[in-house]
């Protein structure tokens, strides 16, 4: 498994992946140095992260290999089904596994999500529009959600 660093406009992120997929994307909240040299493993993600923040890509074409429950890849998979700028309430995620009532269970896999910004996790709120935690912090949420919202309204589609 490799593991590099790169900047973005929300700070580092680190990124831990090798042949069999990207394992996991993270926000950090200290400063650390870019790597280098990327393994090649590890170069599709890189760029394709790169091109969303420059706004050149809405749609990741990765091969993920999340970590988790049985109940959390199925969350995971279907936080990947919420088109590029629009979101999704808890309760539409619980329906969309088809029980509603698992909402709050929904809520904790999506909170326990490994691969930030691909598997969009951002673009879930809650069901008054209000924006709900987020582990990489609300600040950078918003920001996620501001930035794909501003690149919808682009020439991009």
């Amino acid at each position: 498994m490799h593991k590099v660093y790169i900047k973005s406009p929300l700070g580092t992120l680190e990124i831990e992946g090798d042949d069999n997929g990207v394992i996991a994307i993270t926000f950090l909240d200290k400063d650390t140095s870019p790597t280098a040299v990327i393994p090649e493993s590890l170069q599709g993600v890189v760029k394709q992260l790169n091109e969303y923040f420059t706004k050149k890509r809405t749609v990741f074409e990765l091969k993920l290999a999340p970590q988790g429950t049985v109940f959390q890849t199925k969350v995971w998979s279907a936080l990947q089904n919420i088109p590029f700028g629009k979101t999704a309430s808890y309760s539409d995620m619980a329906k969309t596994l088809g029980d509603p009532k698992v909402i709050r269970a929904a809520a904790s896999a999506n909170g326990k999500n490994p691969i930030a910004i691909v598997i969009p996790c951002h673009r879930v709120i809650g069901s008054d529009g209000s924006l709900t935690g987020y582990a990489g912090g609300l600040h950078r949420k918003k920001w996620l959600l501001e930035h794909e919202s501003l690149m919808r309204q682009g020439s991009l589609f």
